[in-house]
């Protein structure tokens, strides 16, 4: 059996798909009448909007060149998906700040409009995805090694902020599976400061089940292969 191919998408996008399925349901349950409970759905939604936004630019900054660059035009479609995502982003903002602002039944109103606006984005988005995880990654596994996408996954990370990390973090890890979980973070552990990963542990801990981090410290106890 033939070893899978580096996948640059399959991380980041459980992170987002568990990031949006929470905040639609959050924003589904709201109550309308509940300032606190309102204001922090719609903050949710604003954070969710952004990181869909720093998604995006990731892929522009660094994905998509890669694929022009050795298939002129491979990315084309996905760029247009790209473009409309950013507008309706803005439109999505735009609500949540009608929403922020109404009282009574408009409020009720926008908040129904947000939600079901969201809902659409979220299904736009999710049909992207697809496209990125099938289409794009065999234009990118015909036209690169895996060390290759290594290498590019690699530039992306570095690219992030610590803060915008942690966020992506508060999503990804709980939605790996348990195999996904160990791997990622045993390769943090042999790239980071003892202190630093002691850090991801502990929110590691916080964010899964205990069956689940039973299965994590097995994995981080077990005897490592050494490296040929």
């Amino acid at each position: 059996m033939s070893k899978p191919r580096i996948n640059m998408y399959a991380g980041i996008h459980k992170a987002l798909r568990n990031f949006m399925s929470d905040t639609e349901g959050r924003l589904s349950r709201t109550d309308a009448a509940d300032d606190e409970d309102l204001h922090g759905a719609l903050a949710q939604v604003r954070d969710l909007l952004g990181a869909m936004r720093k998604h995006l630019q990731h892929e522009r900054d660094f994905v998509h060149p890669a694929m022009h660059a050795r298939r002129p035009g491979s990315a084309q479609v996905a760029e247009g998906d790209h473009d409309h995502h950013d507008w309706a982003i803005d439109k999505l903002l735009a609500q949540c700040a009608h929403c922020a602002s109404a009282a009574g039944g408009a409020r009720i109103r926008h908040l129904e409009y947000l939600h079901l606006q969201l809902t659409v984005f979220i299904g736009e988005n999710l049909v992207h995805m697809n496209l990125e995880e099938t289409e794009q990654n065999a234009v990118l596994w015909a036209c690169y090694s895996d060390e290759e996408l290594h290498a590019i996954h690699e530039l992306i990370i570095a690219a992030i902020p610590p803060q915008e990390m942690q966020s992506t973090m508060r999503w990804m890890i709980p939605a790996l599976s348990p195999a996904e979980r160990a791997g990622m973070l045993l390769g943090m552990r042999a790239g980071m400061p003892a202190p630093v990963f002691e850090g991801v542990l502990a929110l590691t801990r916080s964010l899964i089940s205990a069956r689940d981090m039973q299965k994590l410290e097995a994995a981080l106890e077990a005897p490592q292969p050494i490296a040929a």
